[in-house]
C-alpha cells in the first residue's frame, strides 16, 4: 500500500513537470502564484546555463577533464574504446559564447511564440506554465547544435550581438536600481512618518553617507590605479566626467523646486545611483586596452591561458565578479517582483504589486493546500515576450562578463579588450544618469500627468 502511494506521488510531481498546466494542481510544489513560479523556473534555466559556462571556462578543468579515461581524445581508453572528442573544443571562450548562444536562443523562441498572450485561457499560456522537462530538452538540443556551428565567423560577430545584448541590459539593471531606490527611500520616510522619526531619518543618512563615502573612495581608487600623471587622458576624462554628472545629479535631487514636486526624492536614491554609475566606469576602465593604464589587461588565449609575454593574473577580475552578483540580484528582481510604481511597471509591461492575484490568494488560503494556483485567468500579470526578452538580453551580458567582454581575433586564439567594450559601458552609465535625471524633471515639465 505504501508502494502504491509513494509510485502515485511521483506520479504526480512528474504531471508537474511534462503536463499541460504544470504545478496548478500538484501538491508537490509550493503554494505560490502560477505566474511568480514559471519566472522562477525559467530564470532557474538561466542560471544553470550560467554555472554550465562558469564551469567552462574555469582555468585548468580542460587539464582534469584529460585525467577521465575515455573522455578526452587521447585520454586512454575505456573497453577498448577510443575516444574522438576534441575538450578543448568544448572548453574556454569558445564554449562561453555558445552556451550564450544556446540559452539566448532558447528564451528569444519564447519571446517569439508568447506574443500577444493575454491570460492562461491562451492556449499557449499553458506551454509558457508547464512542460517543464520538455523545455529543458529542448535547452540541452540547443546547446549541443550550438556546439556544431562552425567557427568561422560566428564568435567574431556573436561577440556585438553580446555588446548590443549587454548594453540593453544595463538600462534594465538602472531602471530596476532607480525604482529600487525610490521605493527603498519611500518605505523608510513613511516609517519615519509612522514611529520614531529620529531612528528612521539616522538610518537613511547613515546608509547615504555610506554610499557617497564608498563612491568617493572608489574614484580616489580607480584615479591611483587606472590613470598616471603623464597619459591616460581618457581614462582621466571619462572618471572626471562621471563624477561631474553624478554631483550634478546629486544636487538636482534636493533643489527646492524637485522636492515640491516629489517629496520622496533625496540623498539617499542620488547616492545609490552615484555608486553604481563609479562602478560601470571602473567596469569600463577594467577594459582599456592600453597595459600602462590598466593593471587588470590580460592579452588571453581562447582556451584561458596566459600568453607567455603577459604577466599572469586571475580569469575573472573584480569589475565581473561584482557584476555577476548584480546580474543574479537584478534577474531575480525581474522575476518575483512588480514595481510599486505604475511608470515602472508600464515600462516593464508588468501589473502592479498584487494586481489580479486577490482572487487567488483568497482561494489558496481557504483550501489550505500547498499548490501554485492560477492568477491569470482574467488577464496576465506580466508580459510574457517581454519577460524573455529580459532574459535574452541578461544570457548575451553574463556571456560578456564572464569573458571580461574580450573580442576574438580571426583565429579564435588570442582575446584583446577592445575600445568598444568601454564605450558601451560609458555610454550605459551616461543613459543611467540622464534617466535618473529625467524621473527627478519630469514632474516639473510635465505638471498635468500623475507622477505618484
Amino acid at each position: 500500500m505504501g508502494a502504491c502511494l509513494g509510485v502515485c506521488s511521483l506520479l504526480s510531481c512528474v504531471s508537474c513537470l511534462c503536463g499541460p498546466a504544470s504545478c496548478l494542481l500538484c501538491g508537490c510544489c509550493p503554494s505560490a502564484r502560477n505566474s511568480t513560479v514559471s519566472r522562477l523556473l525559467f530564470t532557474f534555466f538561466l542560471f544553470l546555463c550560467t554555472l554550465v559556462s562558469i564551469i567552462m571556462i574555469i582555468p585548468g578543468v580542460e587539464k582534469e577533464l584529460y585525467k577521465l579515461p575515455g573522455f578526452c581524445e587521447g585520454s586512454g581508453s575505456v573497453l577498448g574504446v577510443q575516444i574522438h572528442a576534441d575538450c578543448s573544443g568544448f572548453l574556454g571562450h569558445k564554449a562561453v559564447y555558445r552556451m550564450g548562444f544556446a540559452a539566448a536562443s532558447f528564451f528569444f523562441l519564447f519571446a517569439v511564440i508568447m506574443v500577444c498572450v493575454h491570460s492562461s485561457k491562451d492556449p499557449r499560456a499553458a506551454v509558457q506554465n508547464g512542460f517543464w522537462f520538455l523545455k529543458f530538452l529542448v535547452l540541452v538540443g540547443l546547446t549541443v547544435g550550438a556546439f556544431y556551428i562552425p567557427d568561422g565567423s560566428f564568435t567574431s560577430v556573436w561577440f556585438y550581438f553580446g555588446v548590443v545584448g549587454s548594453f540593453l541590459f544595463i538600462l534594465i539593471q538602472l531602471i530596476l536600481l532607480i525604482d529600487f531606490a525610490h521605493s527603498w527611500s519611500q518605505l523608510w520616510l513613511r516609517n519615519a512618518g509612522e514611529g520614531s522619526a529620529k531612528g528612521w531619518y539616522a538610518a537613511l543618512c547613515a546608509v547615504t553617507f555610506i554610499f557617497y563615502a564608498a563612491s568617493i573612495v572608489a574614484i580616489v581608487l580607480l584615479y591611483v590605479y587606472y590613470t598616471k600623471p603623464q597619459g591616460c587622458t581618457e581614462g582621466k576624462v571619462l572618471i572626471s566626467i562621471n563624477l561631474i554628472l553624478c554631483v550634478i545629479v546629486s544636487i538636482m535631487s534636493v533643489l527646492p523646486k524637485i522636492q515640491d514636486a516629489q517629496p520622496h526624492s533625496g540623498l539617499l536614491q542620488a547616492s545609490l545611483i552615484t555608486l553604481y554609475t563609479i562602478f560601470i566606469t571602473w567596469s569600463a576602465l577594467a577594459n582599456v586596452p592600453n597595459q600602462d593604464c590598466n593593471p587588470t589587461l590580460l592579452l588571453r588565449n581562447s582556451t584561458g591561458s596566459a600568453e607567455a609575454a603577459q604577466p599572469l593574473t586571475t580569469w575573472w577580475d573584480a569589475p565581473s565578479i561584482v557584476g555577476l552578483v548584480i546580474f543574479i540580484l537584478c534577474t531575480l528582481f525581474i522575476s518575483i517582483r512588480s514595481s510599486d510604481n505604475a511608470q515602472v511597471n508600464k515600462m516593464m509591461l508588468t501589473e502592479e504589486s498584487g494586481a489580479g492575484a486577490s482572487a487567488g490568494d483568497a482561494a489558496a488560503a481557504e483550501s489550505g493546500v500547498h499548490r501554485a494556483y492560477d492568477n491569470e485567468q482574467d488577464g496576465v500579470t506580466y508580459s510574457y515576450s517581454f519577460f524573455h526578452l529580459c532574459l535574452v538580453l541578461a544570457a548575451l551580458y553574463i556571456m560578456m562578463t564572464l569573458t571580461n567582454w574580450y573580442r576574438p581575433d580571426e583565429s579564435l586564439r588570442v582575446l584583446s579588450s577592445p575600445w568598444t567594450a568601454v564605450w558601451v559601458k560609458i555610454c550605459s552609465s551616461w543613459a543611467g544618469l540622464l534617466l535618473y535625471a529625467w524621473t527627478l524633471v519630469a514632474p516639473l515639465v510635465l505638471p498635468d500627468r500623475d507622477f505618484s
